[in-house]
């Protein structure tokens, strides 16, 4: 804990976990100076509750002389840090961290860190399940939406804290130590924004850095990149597989899910029992339950929490079925790694809706998948030209001008028994707000296909 009664902080980004950084600085004693490059009209009203609270707003811009007056900076996980501001800030031996590794200095609470490229909220909303079905007192923060300041500094020690953590959240950490961390998996993404892949890699990787002999570190068996960057970790090495038994880890062998701890094998379930689909749902399931098992979570604990967690939407989300076709929402697919493992979920035709905005990515890894399972691509957004480009001659394609208008493609497409799939591949930014409004219209335009006297199955 660090004391910063009468010092003068400065928060950089005013979205939530700006917002809560900055409430947490104010419950401090110190004097906290807000800034974001956003006007007043384009924050709205949300952040008028902190400069009635005593939070000095610096809108428009970040300026640098407010930051280099500064005692500590506290940069929000959406701000890159290799701007110049930034470096002058370091070079004048000012304290930069994020809001995690402020949230982490407040609290006595026990963090589970979870990061990876794909399904970094399921697990950790599993994780929570699985520890409130058990009894565990445990909260569910970071990346997922409620910001640790928000949540962290009120627990006691003892009570666990579940966080998802994103690359940029913890490429501003220092002291920042998970007792249980886990890296899911790693594939490119986000290249808009790093130089190489392998500064993304590195930046997932920190989630082992402070990490101590009496720490458990959780990795993907079945991941090569995953095995390299967790080489060298200090903590307990123990892994999870899909593919194949292990002497120590969780594993799936033939239809059970199996744990093998401290010498003693256990099932906690049959695969078909486990209620979220897909391959890498399943990969999810083993990595929550070995690190329920970890933090002494009973196995039948586990099984109910499996058998029940219905998961979350967008994310290989049944939609409905019309006519024969089933329609899934996979809006959280943002990268091509997600689509793979989505795609190789299924075993019928599949007239997959991809595009959005390019994250810099390679697309050419889906050749092979789009081949074998795609009956025909339908591509959207501002990606369309380059998806086309780097998919010539895997499946059939058309460009759509909306996804109202692919989704009507798509059902055209379709025969019975094959699967129109919404897996974009990209960021949603240039035509919605995010990835849950894209999967909202999605679902609006799948709705609009049934006749008015039919309802749709699943979530609306």
């Amino acid at each position: 804990m660090i004391d910063l009664a009468g010092k003068r902080v400065v928060v950089v980004g005013l979205a939530r976990s700006g917002e809560a950084a900055c409430r947490l600085l104010l419950k401090q004693g110190a004097t906290v100076i807000g800034t974001d490059r956003r006007s007043e009209r384009e924050i709205g009203a949300d952040i008028c509750g902190l400069e009635q609270d005593g939070v000095s707003l610096e809108l428009g811009e970040h300026r640098l002389q407010s930051l280099l007056s500064a005692d500590l900076v506290v940069v929000s996980p959406g701000i890159d840090l290799r701007e110049p501001l930034f470096q002058r800030v370091r070079e004048a031996g000012i304290p930069l961290i994020g809001e995690v590794e402020l949230a982490y200095r407040y609290s006595e609470a026990t963090f589970i860190g979870i990061t990876g490229t794909n399904g970094k909220s399921t697990t950790t909303t599993l994780l929570g399940a699985i520890l409130t079905q058990a009894g565990l007192p445990s909260h569910v923060a970071g990346n997922i939406g409620t910001p640790l300041c928000e949540v962290a500094p009120s627990l006691a020690a003892g009570e666990c804290v579940v966080t998802e953590l994103s690359s940029f959240q913890l490429e501003s950490i220092e002291e920042f130590r998970p007792r249980v961390a886990l890296l899911l998996n790693l594939a490119p993404d986000h290249l808009d924004r790093y130089a190489c892949v392998e500064d993304y890699y590195r930046a997932k990787t920190r989630i082992f850095e402070n990490q101590r002999p009496s720490d458990v570190a959780i990795v993907n068996a079945d991941d090569p990149l995953v095995l390299q960057a967790a080489a060298q970790v200090r903590g307990r090495r123990i892994a999870f597989s899909r593919t194949r038994p292990l002497d120590t880890g969780a594993y799936v062998e033939g239809d059970h899910l199996v744990l093998n701890l401290d010498g003693r094998q256990e099932v906690i379930c049959r695969v078909s029992e486990v209620k979220i689909q897909g391959v890498h749902n399943l990969e999810n399931a083993l990595a929550a339950s070995l690190a329920a098992a970890v933090v002494g979570v009973s196995p039948m604990a586990i099984r109910n929490a499996l058998t029940s967690f219905e998961g979350l939407p967008h994310r290989l989300e049944f939609v409905a079925e019309i006519d024969g076709v089933r329609y899934i929402d996979d809006s959280k697919g943002t990268n091509v790694g997600a689509v793979v493992r989505s795609l190789q979920s299924f075993t019928v035709p599949i007239v997959l809706i991809a595009g959005g905005k390019d994250k810099q990515g390679d697309f050419r890894p889906l050749v092979p998948l789009a081949r074998e399972r795609i009956k025909r691509l339908i591509l959207i957004g501002q990606a369309a030209p380059k998806l086309r480009l780097e998919l010539a001659g895997a499946c059939p394609m058309e460009e759509a001008s909306s996804l109202e208008e692919a989704v009507r493609c798509a059902a055209a497409a379709a025969s019975p028994g094959d699967i129109v799939l919404l897996s974009p591949a990209c960021a949603s930014f240039d035509m919605f707000t995010d990835f849950e409004e894209r999967g909202r219209v999605f679902k609006a335009a799948v709705r609009r296909l049934l006749p008015p006297i039919y309802s749709i199955r699943g979530h609306a």
